[in-house]
């Protein structure tokens, strides 16, 4: 079951609908930092909800960076999403392992990222400035923290939905999430509607288990509302990092940093937060930066 989002309306256009599998994406994400079941399902819960959000982005050339940390063992979880679904992302403390969530059985997420900071919303929409929006933390589960930051900081009614199931092997079974918002001037008894089909759902993960691909999940939440899917995009997990860009953030900590560093005849090791490659830079390297800062 390949990764998959689709853009898709629903009555008229009156519901605006992202909708994607992400099994793939949040595996790799899962891989490179090596999480636990726990942190496998806050990191993978946001950078799907990096990807879905990326996807509502107008142009290629607009990006949005995601931030949860709520004080909780995870020491909070950073996204940062392009329009065409390339996300990258880390989580703070990627052993973070805590029991079960007794009300429901599923892994304890909002525990984990607790309730104690902001959500942030940073959109890149290539204006003079970016966009910040944040709100405190609703429930630290991040599908419920993102509908309150719709409603609250962009005034959209949003319903959101995100799940990771991790596989007894730690590897992830199923991974995907919608966002479904009521565009302006739709009729309010049509969210009244929506809201009650949300209630009656079974967990995003065991629908997409259940129909195998996003546009039978919708067909089935959207059933006789006149579903329209518009068009698709692959989310990919990939990291943009190079030697260049870590040299530029070598030189930017300032020439009396790099200068005691180079005095100090140390070598210096940056590893990557988002993919963990690691880059080294020799004592001679150092010496050549401050040299060319001349």
């Amino acid at each position: 079951m390949m990764d998959k989002i689709v853009r898709a309306t629903a009555k008229d256009g009156m519901i605006r609908i992202i909708a994607g599998i992400t099994t793939e994406m949040v595996q790799e994400a899962s891989s490179i930092h090596e999480c636990t079941p726990t942190a496998s399902a806050a990191l993978g819960r946001m950078v799907t909800a990096g990807a879905l959000m990326g996807a509502m982005l107008k142009s290629e050339h607009e990006s949005l960076s995601l931030k949860i940390n709520g004080g909780g063992d995870a020491k909070g979880v950073t996204v940062s999403a392009r329009a065409n679904g390339v996300v990258k992302g880390f989580i703070g403390n990627p052993n973070v392992n805590l029991p079960l969530n007794v009300a429901n059985g599923k892994l304890n997420v909002g525990e984990a990222i607790g309730k104690d900071g902001n959500l942030v919303v940073i959109k890149d929409l290539g204006l003079k400035d970016p966009y910040i929006g944040q709100v405190p933390i609703y429930s630290g589960e991040i599908a419920e923290d993102l509908a309150y930051y719709f409603t609250v900081s962009e005034q959209t009614p949003s319903a959101v939905a995100l799940g990771v199931l991790v596989d007894r092997d730690l590897s992830i079974k199923a991974s995907g999430g919608f966002i479904i918002q009521m565009m302006p001037g739709a009729d309010p008894m049509l969210a009244d509607l929506v809201t009650y089909r949300m209630e009656e759902l079974p967990p995003i993960t065991s629908m997409i288990n259940e129909k195998g691909s996003v546009e039978a999940i919708l067909e089935y939440i959207f059933d006789g509302m006149d579903l329209k899917i518009n068009d698709s995009l692959v989310p990919e997990y990939r990291c943009d990092c190079s030697r260049e860009r870590v040299e530029r953030a070598l030189i930017s900590i300032g020439k009396k940093d790099l200068t005691d560093i180079y005095n100090d005849g140390r070598s210096e090791e940056i590893i990557c937060h988002f993919c963990n490659k690691k880059y080294e830079f020799t004592h001679e390297q150092i010496g050549e930066l401050l040299e060319n800062l001349k």
